[in-house]
């Protein structure tokens, strides 16, 4: 292990962030507290029993109605990376989240500048599309005429799924505001987007990048989240809630199904190495807006962990 330079406290120098492609995606917390004891980040029950969490290690870390948290486990979280998001029951509704890295103000100048230029957010919503689907974007259509046009393809895959998995299906409906409103494959696809967006949402953030402006999606908190999570959630999270979805209807499942649900969506994205993919994926598709990324200013906040190797882009502790 890597000694402290000579003049700095005695002791172990502190450990170095694990980078967001090597971590394990998300954690759910409901009706426990959230604290740090002996150094350990870790869940105390209402009985008493602790969990300890391998913070450090996490992504994110979502919590839902009954969970508390103290001031000292936030600030191990900041420290290591971790975001933690405040969500509504089954993550359909976000209420607030931590930042885990400081955004860096060369990437957010360059996120904005291409989204408040017309042809450059144009470009960038054409690649997504590319990426997305695997084929070009239909030429001479706005970013209106391709929305819609994704809008339709989403929605055919959704019923092709749900034919694949024997799942009763009529269209995509919930309440943020009630849960139990939403029939089971609806419940389902929201408790696995809200696992996509949570895992998204972090690489964002510790890309250095603002979830706020976006580029087909605007106007909401998390427009970039939702525009670099639909790149992958045909492939990854809505197959699971729609096979989870069609287990549940043959009463397959064992435990309850947005349990089940955030699971296979843990598994899913170790399969398929996400972490891995989502910040390069985001690089691509800035760099289709063709515009000069600026240098970050002198007075700008360096990287907090300066070895190489020590984190992910504008990840600061």
């Amino acid at each position: 292990m890597t000694q402290r330079p000579k003049g700095d406290l005695p002791g172990l120098a502190p450990p170095r962030p694990i980078p967001l492609k090597d971590r394990a995606s998300l954690v759910f917390v409901e009706r426990a507290r959230l604290d740090v004891a002996d150094g350990a980040f870790v869940a105390v029950n209402a009985d008493g029993t602790r969990t300890q969490i391998p913070v450090g290690g996490l992504a994110g870390i979502m919590l839902e109605p009954g969970a508390r948290i103290s001031h000292a486990a936030v600030a191990l979280a900041a420290r290591v990376g971790t975001l933690i998001t405040w969500i509504g029951e089954g993550g359909v509704r976000l209420y607030s989240a931590g930042q885990p890295g400081g955004a860096r103000s060369d990437r957010l100048l360059w996120q904005a500048r291409i989204a408040l230029d017309d042809s450059a957010r144009l470009r960038v919503v054409r690649k997504m599309y590319a990426m997305r689907f695997g084929e070009d974007a239909p030429q001479r259509r706005s970013i209106d005429q391709l929305r819609g046009i994704e809008g339709v393809r989403v929605r055919e895959s959704y019923a092709l799924l749900a034919a694949r998995y024997g799942v009763e299906w009529k269209r995509r409906r919930y309440d943020p505001t009630d849960w139990e409103a939403a029939d089971l494959p609806n419940r389902c696809l929201s408790a696995a987007t809200a696992c996509l967006h949570g895992l998204t949402e972090a690489a964002v953030l510790a890309a250095g990048y603002a979830p706020a402006i976006g580029f087909l999606h605007t106007g909401k908190p998390l427009s970039f989240v939702y525009d670099i999570a639909d790149l992958y959630k045909l492939e990854t999270v809505v197959p699971e809630a729609f096979r989870i979805a069609g287990q549940a209807a043959k009463g397959k499942l064992d435990m309850a199904p947005d349990r089940a649900v955030r699971l296979a969506c843990r598994d899913a994205f170790r399969k398929s190495g996400l972490l891995g993919r989502i910040i390069p994926a985001i690089e691509e598709a800035l760099e289709a807006g063709d515009l000069l990324r600026p240098d970050p200013p002198p007075e700008a906040m360096p990287v907090a962990f300066k070895a190489p190797g020590s984190g992910d882009p504008g990840h600061r502790g």
